[in-house]
């Protein structure tokens, strides 16, 4: 009996150390989490600013007609500049192709670049790029400050900013999203935040 008693003593202390090793590797894997949080786009000062109403746009495309770009529309707009010549940029098209079907019922994307528009068009055929309205306008990227590519500013139905930044990977095509969504100008920006309200008196996880 002695025996089967400290066996069983031997047992529970080393059940207590597994939940106290398992809660301890929790608690890293938790912190690891903040400090490797998903980055969004990253966002420039250069142009009209988050929250700002877009300047308007009525600029022709490549398959002719017109588009209009800010103001008020029935979807929300994703403004995507982007360039023949830029490799991430080919990289991102199928992944923009996939957001825009997916997220077809809230947003219209518009391709942007400028330049020779028989290198575009040449761009536009062999991308096929032809489900999405495809413009040039050294105006447009101008206004808004665009020096890198692939760069992206997403317009609400009202042609208000609510997110852009420079685009390397679907994450951050989608950080835009979910700025929109959530309300904020960034996930970074909410991210902080939501650090400020855990480290406030009387605030709750």
């Amino acid at each position: 009996m002695t025996s089967i008693t400290i066996s069983n003593a031997l047992l529970w202390v080393l059940m207590l150390g597994v939940i106290v090793a398992l809660w301890a590797l929790a608690r890293q894997v938790g912190i690891l989490y903040e400090r490797v949080a998903p980055m969004g786009a990253l966002i420039t000062d250069a142009g009209p600013k988050l929250g700002d109403a877009s300047p308007r746009f009525d600029v022709p495309t490549l398959a002719g007609g017109n588009i209009t770009i800010g103001g008020e529309h029935a979807r929300s707009q994703l403004v995507f500049f982007q360039s023949p010549t830029c490799p991430v940029c080919k990289k991102l098209l199928p992944i923009l192709k996939s957001a825009a079907q997916a997220e077809k019922s809230w947003l219209e994307v518009v391709l942007a670049s400028d330049g020779d528009s028989t290198q575009h068009l040449a761009h536009y055929r062999d991308q096929r790029l032809t489900q999405f309205p495809y413009v040039l306008s050294a105006d447009l990227g101008m206004t808004f400050r665009v020096s890198r590519l692939p760069y992206a500013v997403l317009l609400d139905e009202k042609g208000v900013i609510r997110a852009k930044g420079l685009i390397n990977n679907r994450e951050q095509l989608e950080s835009l999203f979910n700025a929109k969504e959530i309300g904020v100008a960034s996930v970074q920006d909410y991210l902080q935040q939501d650090r400020i309200a855990e480290t406030q008196p009387g605030k709750s996880a």
